[in-house]
């Protein structure tokens, strides 16, 4: 229930990132929930196999370069899926950077929903 729970608002936050930025598109709440799971799946598989490819780079940059990572990871997933739209570089890094504020805040309100004590 939490995941099915946590897809959802994670297509809602996907949403929000295309009508707060218009550098993101994307055309409706299917095409939102598809790459809501497209970049979940590509966090849980690629995201650790390429931040410890670029660790030294990582490390050199005192962490900043997980932006980057993020972004291209945003990039793909909008690469991969029809419906959805992400300009360039430049986009994929300022709606990765609102989409992943939201995946706080949808995080937050997650644990607070399912661990009430």
């Amino acid at each position: 229930m939490k995941l099915i729970f946590k897809w959802l608002l994670s297509a809602a936050a996907l949403l929000g990132v295309a009508s707060l930025y218009s550098g993101v598109q994307i055309q409706g709440f299917g095409a939102a929930l598809m790459a809501a799971l497209v970049i979940g799946l590509c966090n849980l598989f690629l995201r650790p196999i390429l931040v410890l490819l670029t660790l030294p780079v990582t490390v050199i940059t005192l962490g900043l370069f997980l932006f980057v990572i993020n972004a291209l990871l945003f990039w793909f997933a909008a690469s991969v899926l029809d419906g959805v739209y992400v300009r360039g570089f430049g986009a994929a890094l300022l709606g990765s950077l609102i989409y992943s504020t939201f995946g706080v805040v949808i995080d937050s309100a997650i644990e607070r929903l399912f661990f009430k004590q």
